[in-house]
């Protein structure tokens, strides 16, 4: 079930989607997906944000996590509270710092299409 959940959400990011949930219940948005509602245990559904936020914290990563990520280095990684009330970690455009305004694009990288987040002016991937 994990499984289905984790490509539903990277499927959409090869589409162009920042897919997250919002539960049925009690209306909580809540990333990173999971079968359940961390907040009350409803079921949610599945939403699409409109990819507008403001950026919690970011850090400047010098060393890679694995071979893959080695020809990105140095990159940022960023925290976004997103507009619809959840908060992502996600890659980054250099320079931006906390409480900037960011939009959503995405940037392909290996197999995967990953969720980066730039100023206004990033335009879609």
């Amino acid at each position: 079930m994990a499984d289905d959940i984790a490509q539903f959400f990277w499927h959409g990011c090869a589409d162009g989607e920042l897919r997250y949930q919002r539960c049925d219940v009690c209306g909580r948005a809540q990333f990173y997906p999971r079968p359940f509602c961390a907040a009350c245990g409803g079921v949610p559904s599945w939403a699409v944000s409109e990819g507008r936020g403001t950026v919690y914290a970011t850090t400047r990563v010098s060393r890679a996590p694995t071979a893959d990520f080695a020809p990105l280095v140095p990159y940022d990684i960023l925290l976004v509270d997103l507009d619809e009330g959840f908060r992502i970690m996600a890659h980054g455009a250099p320079g931006l710092v906390i409480g900037d305004r960011v939009r959503l694009g995405f940037r392909r990288h290996g197999e995967r299409t990953l969720p980066f987040f730039g100023g206004d002016e990033l335009t879609a991937p």
